[in-house]
Protein backbone atom coordinates (compact mmCIF):
# COMPACT_ATOMS: atom_id res chain seq x y z
CA UNK A 1 0.00 0.00 0.00
CA UNK A 2 1.39 3.40 -0.98
CA UNK A 3 2.09 5.99 1.71
CA UNK A 4 -0.75 8.11 0.35
CA UNK A 5 -3.21 5.25 0.78
CA UNK A 6 -1.83 4.50 4.21
CA UNK A 7 -2.34 8.13 5.19
CA UNK A 8 -5.87 8.17 3.79
CA UNK A 9 -6.72 5.01 5.70
CA UNK A 10 -5.33 6.49 8.93
CA UNK A 11 -7.44 9.61 8.44
CA UNK A 12 -10.55 7.51 7.90
CA UNK A 13 -9.85 5.45 11.01
CA UNK A 14 -9.20 8.55 13.10
CA UNK A 15 -12.35 10.23 11.88
CA UNK A 16 -14.39 7.12 12.66
CA UNK A 17 -13.20 7.02 16.27
CA UNK A 18 -12.87 10.73 17.08
CA UNK A 19 -15.17 12.39 14.60
CA UNK A 20 -17.71 14.13 16.80
CA UNK A 21 -20.60 13.20 18.98
CA UNK A 22 -22.79 11.86 16.23
CA UNK A 23 -20.43 8.92 15.78
CA UNK A 24 -20.86 7.83 19.41
CA UNK A 25 -23.87 5.55 18.82
CA UNK A 26 -21.87 3.70 16.15
CA UNK A 27 -18.40 3.49 17.67
CA UNK A 28 -18.82 3.98 21.41
CA UNK A 29 -20.27 1.67 24.03
CA UNK A 30 -24.00 1.09 24.01
CA UNK A 31 -25.70 3.87 25.97
CA UNK A 32 -28.36 3.22 28.56
CA UNK A 33 -31.81 3.63 27.06
CA UNK A 34 -33.96 6.09 28.97
CA UNK A 35 -37.60 5.53 28.05
CA UNK A 36 -39.85 8.50 27.47
CA UNK A 37 -41.92 9.16 30.62
CA UNK A 38 -45.64 8.54 30.01
CA UNK A 39 -47.52 11.66 29.00
CA UNK A 40 -44.41 13.57 27.90
CA UNK A 41 -45.10 15.71 24.81
CA UNK A 42 -42.78 14.76 21.99
CA UNK A 43 -40.09 17.13 20.79
CA UNK A 44 -37.46 16.77 18.11
CA UNK A 45 -34.68 16.44 20.69
CA UNK A 46 -36.54 13.66 22.50
CA UNK A 47 -37.09 11.48 19.46
CA UNK A 48 -33.53 11.99 18.18
CA UNK A 49 -32.16 10.93 21.56
CA UNK A 50 -34.31 7.82 21.46
CA UNK A 51 -33.21 6.96 17.94
CA UNK A 52 -29.53 7.48 18.71
CA UNK A 53 -29.60 5.42 21.89
CA UNK A 54 -32.30 2.82 21.33
CA UNK A 55 -32.84 2.18 17.61
CA UNK A 56 -32.50 -1.61 17.12
CA UNK A 57 -31.16 -1.12 13.59
CA UNK A 58 -28.52 1.37 14.72
CA UNK A 59 -27.50 -0.76 17.70
CA UNK A 60 -27.18 -3.81 15.47
CA UNK A 61 -25.03 -1.87 13.01
CA UNK A 62 -22.90 -0.58 15.89
CA UNK A 63 -22.32 -4.14 17.13
CA UNK A 64 -21.33 -5.18 13.62
CA UNK A 65 -18.80 -2.33 13.59
CA UNK A 66 -17.29 -3.55 16.85
CA UNK A 67 -17.21 -7.08 15.46
CA UNK A 68 -15.23 -5.84 12.47
CA UNK A 69 -12.84 -4.07 14.82
CA UNK A 70 -12.28 -7.40 16.54
CA UNK A 71 -11.68 -8.97 13.12
CA UNK A 72 -9.04 -6.30 12.47
CA UNK A 73 -7.29 -7.17 15.74
CA UNK A 74 -7.39 -10.84 14.79
CA UNK A 75 -5.98 -10.14 11.33
CA UNK A 76 -2.88 -8.61 12.91
CA UNK A 77 -1.95 -11.75 14.83
CA UNK A 78 1.17 -13.64 13.80
CA UNK A 79 0.96 -17.22 12.54
CA UNK A 80 1.38 -19.91 15.16
CA UNK A 81 4.31 -22.34 14.93
CA UNK A 82 3.64 -26.05 14.49
CA UNK A 83 5.17 -28.85 16.56
CA UNK A 84 5.34 -32.31 15.06
CA UNK A 85 6.23 -35.79 16.32
CA UNK A 86 6.94 -38.61 13.88
CA UNK A 87 7.78 -42.26 14.52
CA UNK A 88 9.10 -44.28 11.58
CA UNK A 89 10.18 -47.87 10.88
CA UNK A 90 8.17 -49.74 13.53
CA UNK A 91 5.70 -52.63 13.66
CA UNK A 92 6.82 -53.86 10.27
CA UNK A 93 8.20 -57.24 9.23
CA UNK A 94 11.53 -58.89 9.88
CA UNK A 95 14.00 -56.62 11.66
CA UNK A 96 11.37 -53.86 11.69
CA UNK A 97 8.84 -55.92 13.65
CA UNK A 98 9.20 -53.94 16.89
CA UNK A 99 10.60 -50.55 17.84
CA UNK A 100 14.28 -51.52 17.84
CA UNK A 101 14.81 -50.07 14.36
CA UNK A 102 12.43 -47.14 14.77
CA UNK A 103 13.32 -43.48 14.35
CA UNK A 104 11.58 -40.74 16.33
CA UNK A 105 11.60 -37.15 15.10
CA UNK A 106 10.49 -34.11 17.09
CA UNK A 107 10.32 -30.92 15.03
CA UNK A 108 9.03 -27.35 15.11
CA UNK A 109 7.91 -25.49 12.00
CA UNK A 110 7.28 -21.78 11.41
CA UNK A 111 6.00 -20.01 8.31
CA UNK A 112 7.41 -16.55 7.57
CA UNK A 113 5.26 -14.33 5.40
CA UNK A 114 6.82 -11.91 2.95
CA UNK A 115 5.41 -8.95 1.09
CA UNK A 116 3.97 -7.47 4.33
CA UNK A 117 1.02 -9.84 4.02
CA UNK A 118 0.04 -9.67 7.68
CA UNK A 119 0.25 -5.87 7.76
CA UNK A 120 -1.84 -5.59 4.62
CA UNK A 121 -4.44 -8.04 5.90
CA UNK A 122 -4.67 -6.00 9.09
CA UNK A 123 -5.02 -2.78 7.08
CA UNK A 124 -7.75 -4.38 4.96
CA UNK A 125 -9.60 -5.51 8.09
CA UNK A 126 -9.25 -2.04 9.62
CA UNK A 127 -10.60 -0.51 6.41
CA UNK A 128 -13.52 -2.92 6.61
CA UNK A 129 -14.14 -1.84 10.21
CA UNK A 130 -14.13 1.81 9.10
CA UNK A 131 -16.57 0.82 6.37
CA UNK A 132 -18.83 -0.73 9.00
CA UNK A 133 -18.72 2.48 11.00
CA UNK A 134 -19.61 4.50 7.90
CA UNK A 135 -22.53 2.17 7.17
CA UNK A 136 -23.75 2.62 10.74
CA UNK A 137 -23.51 6.42 10.58
CA UNK A 138 -25.40 6.51 7.30
CA UNK A 139 -28.11 4.29 8.78
CA UNK A 140 -28.22 6.57 11.82
CA UNK A 141 -28.62 9.70 9.67
CA UNK A 142 -31.38 8.08 7.61
CA UNK A 143 -33.17 6.90 10.74
CA UNK A 144 -32.90 10.34 12.30
CA UNK A 145 -34.40 11.92 9.20
CA UNK A 146 -37.19 9.35 9.14
CA UNK A 147 -37.93 10.06 12.81
CA UNK A 148 -38.01 13.83 12.24
CA UNK A 149 -40.28 13.40 9.23
CA UNK A 150 -42.61 11.11 11.18
CA UNK A 151 -42.72 13.61 14.03
CA UNK A 152 -44.01 16.35 11.74
CA UNK A 153 -46.34 13.88 10.05
CA UNK A 154 -47.71 12.96 13.47
CA UNK A 155 -48.13 16.64 14.28
CA UNK A 156 -49.97 17.17 11.01
CA UNK A 157 -52.15 14.11 11.63
CA UNK A 158 -53.16 15.45 15.05
CA UNK A 159 -53.97 18.82 13.48
CA UNK A 160 -56.06 17.04 10.84
CA UNK A 161 -57.92 15.21 13.63
CA UNK A 162 -58.62 18.53 15.33
CA UNK A 163 -59.79 19.94 12.03
CA UNK A 164 -62.06 16.93 11.50
CA UNK A 165 -63.69 17.57 14.87
CA UNK A 166 -64.12 21.25 14.02
CA UNK A 167 -65.66 20.33 10.66
CA UNK A 168 -68.05 17.92 12.39
CA UNK A 169 -69.03 20.65 14.84
CA UNK A 170 -69.67 23.04 11.95
CA UNK A 171 -71.82 20.38 10.28
CA UNK A 172 -73.84 19.93 13.49
CA UNK A 173 -74.35 23.68 13.76
CA UNK A 174 -75.44 23.86 10.13
CA UNK A 175 -77.83 20.94 10.72
CA UNK A 176 -79.50 22.91 13.52
CA UNK A 177 -79.89 25.90 11.20
CA UNK A 178 -81.38 23.75 8.44
CA UNK A 179 -83.76 22.06 10.91
CA UNK A 180 -85.04 25.44 12.10
CA UNK A 181 -85.66 26.59 8.52
CA UNK A 182 -87.49 23.34 7.69
CA UNK A 183 -89.68 23.69 10.82
CA UNK A 184 -90.43 27.26 9.82
CA UNK A 185 -91.36 26.14 6.33
CA UNK A 186 -88.53 28.18 4.78
CA UNK A 187 -86.70 25.09 3.45
CA UNK A 188 -87.70 21.76 1.99
CA UNK A 189 -87.45 18.61 4.21
CA UNK A 190 -84.86 16.95 1.86
CA UNK A 191 -82.43 19.68 2.84
CA UNK A 192 -82.60 18.52 6.44
CA UNK A 193 -81.90 14.91 5.40
CA UNK A 194 -78.98 16.10 3.28
CA UNK A 195 -77.52 18.15 6.14
CA UNK A 196 -77.94 15.22 8.54
CA UNK A 197 -76.16 12.81 6.17
CA UNK A 198 -73.35 15.34 5.70
CA UNK A 199 -72.94 15.79 9.46
CA UNK A 200 -72.81 12.01 9.99
CA UNK A 201 -70.15 11.60 7.31
CA UNK A 202 -67.96 14.28 8.84
CA UNK A 203 -68.41 12.80 12.32
CA UNK A 204 -67.31 9.41 10.96
CA UNK A 205 -64.24 11.08 9.45
CA UNK A 206 -63.19 12.06 12.97
CA UNK A 207 -62.69 8.41 13.92
CA UNK A 208 -60.59 7.80 10.82
CA UNK A 209 -58.45 10.85 11.57
CA UNK A 210 -57.78 9.68 15.13
CA UNK A 211 -56.93 6.20 13.84
CA UNK A 212 -54.30 7.70 11.55
CA UNK A 213 -52.83 9.56 14.51
CA UNK A 214 -52.50 6.30 16.44
CA UNK A 215 -50.90 4.58 13.46
CA UNK A 216 -48.24 7.27 13.20
CA UNK A 217 -47.63 7.09 16.95
CA UNK A 218 -46.82 3.40 16.61
CA UNK A 219 -44.73 3.97 13.47
CA UNK A 220 -42.66 6.56 15.30
CA UNK A 221 -42.19 4.50 18.46
CA UNK A 222 -41.15 1.49 16.39
CA UNK A 223 -38.06 3.41 15.26
CA UNK A 224 -36.57 3.01 18.73
CA UNK A 225 -38.00 -0.45 19.31
CA UNK A 226 -41.03 0.44 21.40
CA UNK A 227 -44.41 -1.22 20.94
CA UNK A 228 -46.16 0.84 23.61
CA UNK A 229 -46.13 4.56 22.77
CA UNK A 230 -47.26 6.30 25.94
CA UNK A 231 -45.95 9.74 25.03
CA UNK A 232 -48.27 12.66 24.42
CA UNK A 233 -48.77 14.23 21.02
CA UNK A 234 -46.14 16.75 19.96
CA UNK A 235 -46.61 20.32 21.03
CA UNK A 236 -44.37 22.09 18.56
CA UNK A 237 -44.54 25.61 17.28
CA UNK A 238 -43.43 26.10 13.74
CA UNK A 239 -39.62 25.90 13.87
CA UNK A 240 -37.33 28.39 12.27
CA UNK A 241 -36.81 27.18 8.72
CA UNK A 242 -33.97 29.46 7.74
CA UNK A 243 -31.81 27.77 5.15
CA UNK A 244 -28.56 26.36 6.55
CA UNK A 245 -25.22 26.88 4.91
CA UNK A 246 -24.81 24.59 1.96
CA UNK A 247 -22.42 23.86 -0.84
CA UNK A 248 -20.08 21.19 -2.14
CA UNK A 249 -17.95 21.28 1.01
CA UNK A 250 -20.97 20.46 3.18
CA UNK A 251 -21.91 17.58 0.88
CA UNK A 252 -18.47 16.02 1.31
CA UNK A 253 -19.13 15.58 5.02
CA UNK A 254 -22.33 13.57 4.52
CA UNK A 255 -22.28 9.96 5.80
CA UNK A 256 -23.17 8.76 2.31
CA UNK A 257 -19.93 10.24 0.96
CA UNK A 258 -18.03 8.90 3.98
CA UNK A 259 -19.43 5.47 3.16
CA UNK A 260 -18.31 5.75 -0.47
CA UNK A 261 -14.80 6.84 0.58
CA UNK A 262 -14.56 4.05 3.15
CA UNK A 263 -15.78 1.50 0.62
CA UNK A 264 -13.20 2.67 -1.90
CA UNK A 265 -10.43 2.37 0.70
CA UNK A 266 -11.63 -1.10 1.72
CA UNK A 267 -11.66 -2.35 -1.86
CA UNK A 268 -8.21 -0.85 -2.48
CA UNK A 269 -6.89 -2.56 0.63
CA UNK A 270 -8.30 -5.86 -0.63
CA UNK A 271 -6.53 -5.25 -3.93
CA UNK A 272 -3.24 -4.75 -2.05
CA UNK A 273 -3.78 -8.02 -0.17
CA UNK A 274 -4.41 -9.87 -3.42
CA UNK A 275 -1.21 -8.48 -4.95
CA UNK A 276 0.85 -9.35 -1.87
CA UNK A 277 -0.37 -12.94 -1.93
CA UNK A 278 1.68 -13.57 -5.09
CA UNK A 279 4.92 -13.40 -3.10
CA UNK A 280 5.76 -16.92 -1.79
CA UNK A 281 6.06 -17.53 1.93
CA UNK A 282 8.98 -19.33 3.53
CA UNK A 283 8.43 -22.23 5.92
CA UNK A 284 11.39 -23.22 8.09
CA UNK A 285 11.50 -26.37 10.19
CA UNK A 286 14.00 -27.69 12.70
CA UNK A 287 14.04 -30.76 14.89
CA UNK A 288 15.85 -33.66 16.41
CA UNK A 289 15.74 -37.32 15.41
CA UNK A 290 16.52 -40.28 17.68
CA UNK A 291 17.67 -43.67 16.30
CA UNK A 292 16.55 -46.48 18.60
CA UNK A 293 18.98 -49.00 17.12
CA UNK A 294 22.11 -47.05 18.01
CA UNK A 295 20.72 -44.65 20.60
CA UNK A 296 22.14 -41.73 18.67
CA UNK A 297 20.54 -38.38 17.90
CA UNK A 298 20.74 -36.03 14.91
CA UNK A 299 19.43 -32.57 14.11
CA UNK A 300 17.16 -31.79 11.19
CA UNK A 301 16.68 -28.49 9.35
CA UNK A 302 14.27 -27.94 6.48
CA UNK A 303 13.09 -25.13 4.23
CA UNK A 304 9.92 -25.18 2.11
CA UNK A 305 8.81 -22.58 -0.45
CA UNK A 306 5.73 -22.91 -2.70
CA UNK A 307 6.41 -22.48 -6.39
CA UNK A 308 3.77 -20.28 -8.10
CA UNK A 309 3.72 -22.07 -11.44
CA UNK A 310 0.04 -22.80 -12.03
CA UNK A 311 -1.62 -20.18 -9.81
CA UNK A 312 -0.21 -16.68 -9.50
CA UNK A 313 -3.47 -15.17 -8.20
CA UNK A 314 -3.78 -12.97 -11.28
CA UNK A 315 -7.52 -13.41 -11.60
CA UNK A 316 -8.12 -12.44 -7.98
CA UNK A 317 -5.89 -9.37 -8.42
CA UNK A 318 -7.81 -8.36 -11.52
CA UNK A 319 -11.17 -8.83 -9.80
CA UNK A 320 -10.05 -6.77 -6.79
CA UNK A 321 -8.83 -4.04 -9.13
CA UNK A 322 -12.19 -3.89 -10.88
CA UNK A 323 -13.97 -3.56 -7.54
CA UNK A 324 -11.64 -0.76 -6.46
CA UNK A 325 -12.30 1.09 -9.73
CA UNK A 326 -16.04 0.62 -9.29
CA UNK A 327 -15.95 2.09 -5.78
CA UNK A 328 -13.93 5.04 -7.04
CA UNK A 329 -16.67 5.77 -9.56
CA UNK A 330 -19.27 5.29 -6.83
CA UNK A 331 -17.57 7.92 -4.65
CA UNK A 332 -17.68 10.50 -7.44
CA UNK A 333 -21.30 9.63 -8.17
CA UNK A 334 -22.22 9.91 -4.48
CA UNK A 335 -20.86 13.47 -4.30
CA UNK A 336 -22.68 14.47 -7.48
CA UNK A 337 -25.97 12.90 -6.37
CA UNK A 338 -25.84 14.56 -2.97
CA UNK A 339 -25.06 17.94 -4.50
CA UNK A 340 -28.04 17.54 -6.82
CA UNK A 341 -30.23 16.45 -3.91
CA UNK A 342 -29.07 19.46 -1.92
CA UNK A 343 -30.01 21.89 -4.67
CA UNK A 344 -33.36 20.18 -5.19
CA UNK A 345 -34.03 20.32 -1.44
CA UNK A 346 -33.29 24.05 -1.40
CA UNK A 347 -35.80 24.58 -4.20
CA UNK A 348 -38.43 22.48 -2.39
CA UNK A 349 -37.95 24.38 0.87
CA UNK A 350 -38.33 27.73 -0.86
CA UNK A 351 -41.40 26.57 -2.77
CA UNK A 352 -42.98 25.12 0.38
CA UNK A 353 -42.39 28.38 2.25
CA UNK A 354 -44.00 30.45 -0.52
CA UNK A 355 -46.91 28.03 -0.74
CA UNK A 356 -47.53 28.16 3.00
CA UNK A 357 -47.39 31.95 3.04
CA UNK A 358 -49.98 32.24 0.26
CA UNK A 359 -52.29 29.73 1.88
CA UNK A 360 -52.11 31.32 5.32
CA UNK A 361 -52.29 34.92 4.19
CA UNK A 362 -54.76 34.69 1.30
CA UNK A 363 -56.50 31.36 0.72
CA UNK A 364 -57.49 30.44 4.27
CA UNK A 365 -58.83 33.88 5.34
CA UNK A 366 -60.81 34.15 2.10
CA UNK A 367 -62.30 30.66 2.55
CA UNK A 368 -63.22 31.40 6.17
CA UNK A 369 -64.87 34.68 5.21
CA UNK A 370 -66.79 33.03 2.37
CA UNK A 371 -68.09 30.28 4.64
CA UNK A 372 -69.21 32.68 7.35
CA UNK A 373 -71.02 34.79 4.75
CA UNK A 374 -72.67 31.72 3.23
CA UNK A 375 -73.95 30.52 6.63
CA UNK A 376 -75.42 33.93 7.39
CA UNK A 377 -76.88 34.15 3.91
CA UNK A 378 -78.47 30.70 4.18
CA UNK A 379 -79.99 31.53 7.54
CA UNK A 380 -81.46 34.68 5.98
CA UNK A 381 -82.72 32.76 2.96
CA UNK A 382 -80.34 34.45 0.52
CA UNK A 383 -78.31 31.33 -0.42
CA UNK A 384 -79.26 27.72 -0.93
CA UNK A 385 -77.82 24.80 1.02
CA UNK A 386 -75.52 23.72 -1.79
CA UNK A 387 -73.74 27.07 -1.75
CA UNK A 388 -73.19 26.78 2.01
CA UNK A 389 -71.92 23.20 1.79
CA UNK A 390 -69.55 24.14 -1.02
CA UNK A 391 -68.22 27.07 1.02
CA UNK A 392 -67.63 24.82 4.03
CA UNK A 393 -65.89 22.26 1.82
CA UNK A 394 -63.61 24.98 0.48
CA UNK A 395 -62.81 26.07 4.05
CA UNK A 396 -61.94 22.54 5.07
CA UNK A 397 -59.78 22.04 1.98
CA UNK A 398 -57.96 25.34 2.60
CA UNK A 399 -57.32 24.36 6.22
CA UNK A 400 -56.03 20.95 5.12
CA UNK A 401 -53.81 22.64 2.57
CA UNK A 402 -52.27 24.83 5.28
CA UNK A 403 -51.58 21.79 7.48
CA UNK A 404 -50.06 19.89 4.56
CA UNK A 405 -47.94 22.85 3.47
CA UNK A 406 -46.68 23.34 7.01
CA UNK A 407 -45.78 19.66 7.26
CA UNK A 408 -44.05 19.73 3.87
CA UNK A 409 -42.05 22.80 4.83
CA UNK A 410 -40.87 21.15 8.05
CA UNK A 411 -40.06 17.83 6.37
CA UNK A 412 -38.20 19.41 3.45
CA UNK A 413 -36.30 21.64 5.85
CA UNK A 414 -35.25 18.57 7.84
CA UNK A 415 -34.20 16.82 4.65
CA UNK A 416 -32.04 19.77 3.60
CA UNK A 417 -30.46 19.94 7.04
CA UNK A 418 -29.80 16.21 6.93
CA UNK A 419 -28.01 16.53 3.61
CA UNK A 420 -25.71 19.33 4.75
CA UNK A 421 -25.27 18.05 8.31
CA UNK A 422 -26.84 21.07 9.99
CA UNK A 423 -28.70 21.07 13.30
CA UNK A 424 -30.26 18.85 14.51
CA UNK A 425 -28.23 16.36 12.45
CA UNK A 426 -24.80 17.74 13.37
CA UNK A 427 -24.35 15.43 16.35
CA UNK A 428 -25.15 18.04 18.98
CA UNK A 429 -26.94 15.98 21.62
CA UNK A 430 -26.42 14.94 25.20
Amino acid sequence: MSKFRQGALCILIASAFTGGAIAAPCTGPQADVRPIPPGTPLTLDIILEQVRNASPDVRRAALETRAREADADQAGRALNPSIGLEVENFSGSGPLAGFDQSETTLSIEQTFQFGRKRAKREQAAQANAVLGGAECRLLLRETELEAASLLYSLLAASQVADLAEQAADLADTLLETVSKRVEAGAAAPPEQSRARADAAALRAAVYQAHAEVEQKRYDLAALWGSADPQFALPDIDRPAVSEPQFGRDRVRTHPHVDLAVASESARQAEHDVARASVIPDLTVSAGIRQFEETGENAFLVGVRVPVPIFDQNRDAIRAAGYRADAERLNRLAAEANLLASQRAAVALVRAARERLTLLEDDALPAARSAYEASVQGYAAGKFDLTTTLDARKALIEASLAVITANRDLNVESMRLRSIVGAAPFDGDFQ
